[in-house]
């Protein structure tokens, strides 16, 4: 697989005035870069132009092109009926014949070949907008995990919650990931900023969960525990090393000199994760496609799972996709997306049940603390009542206690009353 570092090395060792720089020249995005000069060299080799490089190969192309446009037309016509044919018996796509097409007119555009595309895109069929694929499942994802390769699983977790292409690890350094935290005093992480194709004219962001996040750091603490020099400028990705003490003959394969993994070795690892977890295994005897596309079905795993959630032009802007005249006026804060795109974290986070668990036992907690507030207040009500009722008694008590003495007091003034009056009756005590 060729990135835009090996396109790069192409434009130093090519001649600048060359038909083939030119047609270098155009490529702007990694995939295209990727993709078109392979394409253009399956014409080339259809040709049967000699040439020890595909520049030679292209250049004799150019020449061939200017002198008999008629010849090459038919065999460009020739060249896409052997495509169309593939795609009849079911070796690939019918949406895929066109992506043979597209580099060689790329190529006599910017070599000032011309001839009547109308003729040649006329047979071109156009196929299926959408392929009939599906996503991996979460029990296949949770299966590729567990690939013995400790890179494997920081690689997967990235692309399942950022939907970031394959071709994005080619640019991806530690600088890139920006953990983003809760803005109180806690501190702690809720997702990361991702930036893709840094520096290069498709430059975008997207974000991760924090559990890829955290399988990005694990993997960075990791190299640096092996003596590995870890700043921002280190690669996201890069080749594994002897774990021994065994002395070697050269720096290759140790963790002290890293070398970047390229996209195409990110693609064959997980290819061969896929095949070797039996996530992926080998086809059926008749049968040409697998049930959901390698990496690319991460990428549309994000889609699907963060359109349940989120703002379907706010996960076309994560995917860098095109949003047509709308991306015009459409222009939403980062923090905006970010809000929305923490509404899909849960349906991106593999092992959901460790993140449900907690909630579960935060809701508990809560409820708990609601019921101890509830049992205080209660208690409180209840103190206030016995203390009125107290307060009461007390009150009545005192009443009752003033009632007894003045009725006492009456009593005994009733009896000397009483007894005065029969003294003076029986003539005992006579009046002065």
């Amino acid at each position: 697989m060729q990135s835009i570092h090996h396109n790069e090395d192409l434009n130093e060792n090519c001649d600048y005035g060359s038909a083939y720089f030119r047609f270098i020249y155009a490529l702007k995005a990694p995939e295209t870069k990727r993709q078109y000069p392979k394409r253009l060299e399956v014409f080339l080799d259809y040709l049967k132009l000699e040439g020890n490089s595909i520049e030679e190969k292209a250049n004799r192309f150019y020449e061939f092109a200017l002198g008999n446009q008629k010849a090459f037309q038919n065999r460009l016509l020739n060249y896409i009926e052997f495509h169309k044919k593939r795609a009849k018996s079911g070796e690939i796509s019918e949406s895929t014949v066109p992506n043979y097409y597209k580099p060689i007119k790329l190529f006599c555009d910017m070599n000032d070949v011309i001839i009547n595309w109308k003729i040649v895109t006329r047979g071109i069929p156009k196929g299926r907008h959408a392929s009939e694929d599906r996503i991996p499942t979460i029990d296949e994802i949770k299966k590729l995990l567990q690939y013995p390769d400790v890179r494997i699983i920081p690689i997967v977790l990235t692309m399942i919650s950022s939907g970031i292409r394959v071709g994005a690890w080619d640019y991806l350094r530690w600088k890139h990931i920006i953990p983003i935290k809760y803005d109180n005093d806690d501190g702690s992480i809720i997702a990361a900023k991702i930036i893709v194709y840094a520096g290069e004219f498709d430059q975008h962001y997207s974000f991760i969960t924090k559990e890829a996040y955290d399988s990005l750091k694990n993997w960075m603490d990791y190299r640096e525990s092996y003596g590995e020099k870890i700043t921002g400028e280190s690669w996201l990705m890069r080749n594994l090393w002897k774990t021994t003490n065994m002395k070697y003959g050269s720096k290759n394969g140790l963790a002290q000199h890293p070398k970047r993994l390229k996209s195409s070795g990110v693609k064959s690892l997980v290819g061969k994760a896929l095949f070797q977890q039996n996530v992926r295994p080998v086809l059926d005897k008749g049968k040409k496609r697998h049930d959901f596309k390698g990496l690319h079905g991460f990428r549309k795993y994000f889609k699907t799972h963060c359109e349940q959630k989120m703002k379907p032009a706010n996960v076309e802007l994560l995917l860098n996709h095109d949003l047509g005249v709308s991306q015009s006026y459409y222009k939403p804060y980062e923090k905006d997306i970010l809000e929305d795109y923490l509404k899909a974290v849960d349906l991106l986070t593999v092992n959901s049940d460790d993140i449900t668990l907690k909630k579960q036992l935060q809701k508990v907690e809560e409820e708990n603390k609601n019921s101890e507030y509830i049992i205080k207040g209660k208690l409180q009500e209840k103190d206030e009542q016995i203390k009125s009722l107290t307060e009461q008694f007390s009150s009545m008590k005192n009443m009752l206690e003033i009632l007894v003495k003045g009725v006492s007091e009456t009593n005994e003034q009733h009896q000397v009353n009483s007894v005065t009056r029969s003294l003076f009756s029986s003539g005992i005590i006579k009046e002065t």
